[in-house]
């Protein structure tokens, strides 16, 4: 039998919470001393998971980040592993050597958000700083905004040409030595648009592809297509000007191949070599932090994604936006049952019915292929201490600063064109998500992982944050910053002051 102080095996999520988050695995017999009190443990609980720190009775809620995720539907007791029937099943499919219990001692439960219009308030955003904090950028037009990385981009118009692209970016793989100023020339291939008819995400491709083509980390773009797609370079084109992007403001062309593979791609190479030196002669030059606009992504997550690694970017986009920039957090699906968090502050009545909008037709589309929400934590979710939906969801809005008001509900790939906290409605599939925040104009990738998940765009930075000290010890090769410093004891106002002079030297080309 081992014990334990409560901080030296447990956090709580909020003050007022009536669970806490083991930080280490514990075994059976364990005895941890929270507040006076001597906790024993009948079960396994796994670093993730929850136990209780006071008794819950039946009927009573589970409460995390002072929010309810669950009802207990027997009495629970102060120690006792807090589960339910789907993350018994998920552990015991796994075949670890666990002590459990026999049967559940919650069950899920999301409450039902309602959006009082009489009594709602409108909410001021943090006032802006009267100092400055810069980096060093690529300045495009006002309109473009100002470039993180300068890239020459190969877009492969639809599917059809995304072979096409990739081995004309392979032309250059070894020749861009004497261009310091540019970062490279990458190829952006899709699986949208290759069909003869039109497809029924058509709004949602055009809308996406005239956002990256006209996004400040392009120094230049080819678009490539054949012709006779429903989603070509025609129809692109005419969304851009019709839309109002600034497509005159990239040095661009249009491309269909119509004959010979080889012979195409030599012509492309040739004329993308023109504009090597042009964009080389683009430099970098001191910009205010008010360009900056980040894009909040998270994927394997896991207890502590709520905890220390989103609200760490929280901390940090908090800081950005009082800058005057902006922060974009997407994935509709993973804050079902956060909705209540998501609206404590927000701009305007019209802003929040919008949000719930979004929300509300993502579980209408669920629905019409016979699923739900709740069905959204993945296995490696539950191993790692996320139950359901509403945790998950929890601990994904923490990417928005509670100081944070919510400026605007955006759709996919519309383009952020002031300063503030954005939300865009989105899937929860991280490359899909990110694709439509950066067309919308993110020039920066927060990425917050639980497990080590690595995500990344084209040309666009990502800053790789993990969760806790151990996960990063295991991956410091690929992730960028140890949340897990929060867990150990360091306060987040230091270890946001470090990240935010990370962000300042990555943005500005580290």
């Amino acid at each position: 039998m081992e014990k334990f102080a409560f901080w030296d095996v447990g956090r709580l999520a909020a003050e007022t919470d009536n669970v806490a988050i083991a930080t280490r695995r514990l075994e059976p017999q364990t005895e941890i001393d929270f507040e006076g009190q001597s906790l024993k443990l009948e079960h396994t609980v796994l670093e993730g998971h929850r136990f209780a720190i006071k008794p819950i009775a039946e009927g009573e809620t589970l409460l995390s980040w002072a929010m309810p995720f669950g009802r207990a539907i027997r009495a629970i007791k102060a120690g006792d592993y807090v589960c339910t029937k789907s993350s018994l099943e998920t552990l015991k499919a796994r075949r670890l050597s666990l002590t459990l219990p026999e049967t559940a001692n919650f069950q899920d439960e999301i409450v039902p958000y309602q959006l009082d219009e009489a009594t709602f308030k409108k909410a001021e955003q943090l006032s802006r700083y009267q100092e400055t904090l810069s980096f060093m950028g690529f300045r495009r037009s006002k309109e473009r905004g100002v470039g993180t990385r300068n890239f020459i981009v190969l877009l492969g118009t639809s599917s059809l040409t995304g072979s096409f692209v990739k081995a004309l970016e392979a032309k250059f793989k070894d020749k861009l030595a004497a261009y310091e100023n540019l970062d490279g020339v990458v190829a952006l291939a899709h699986t949208e648009g290759g069909t003869k008819d039109d497809p029924n995400n058509l709004e949602l491709v055009l809308r996406t592809l005239s956002g990256l083509v006209i996004h400040p980390n392009v120094a230049a773009v080819l678009c490539v297509d054949r012709g006779d797609e429903a989603v070509n370079n025609a129809r692109l084109q005419a969304y851009l000007e019709s839309h109002k992007y600034p497509l005159n403001e990239v040095p661009h062309a249009f491309m269909s191949l119509t004959s010979n593979f080889a012979d195409h791609l030599l012509e492309a190479e040739n004329g993308v070599k023109r504009w090597l030196e042009p964009a080389n002669l683009i430099k970098r030059e001191e910009v205010s932090a008010s360009e900056l606009k980040i894009a909040l992504q998270c994927g394997g997550s896991d207890a502590f994604s709520g905890v220390s690694g989103n609200p760490l970017a929280g901390w940090v986009a908090r800081e950005v936006i009082r800058y005057g920039g902006a922060a974009n957090l997407a994935e509709t699906d993973e804050l079902i049952g956060a909705e209540a968090y998501v609206l404590k502050k927000v701009k305007d009545l019209p802003t929040a019915k919008k949000f719930l909008m979004m929300v509300e037709r993502f579980k209408e589309r669920a629905a019409w292929h016979g699923t739900s929400a709740e069905g959204n934590p993945s296995g490696g979710n539950k191993l790692r201490g996320l139950y359901n939906i509403v945790l998950k969801s929890i601990g994904a809005a923490m990417k928005k600063d509670p100081e944070l008001r919510l400026d605007a509900a955006i759709d996919y790939g519309e383009r952020m064109l002031e300063g503030g906290f954005y939300f865009m409605d989105s899937p929860g599939n991280d490359l899909e998500s990110i694709a439509g925040q950066i067309a919308s104009g993110c020039n920066l990738i927060f990425f917050i992982t639980g497990n080590g998940s690595i995500t990344n765009f084209p040309f666009v930075p990502t800053i790789k944050i993990v969760t806790t000290s151990e996960r990063f010890k295991l991956l410091e090769k690929d992730m960028d910053v140890n949340a897990g410093a929060y867990l150990d004891g360091t306060p987040m106002d230091e270890v946001g002051k470090e990240t935010l002079d990370l962000t300042v030297r990555v943005v500005s080309g580290e």
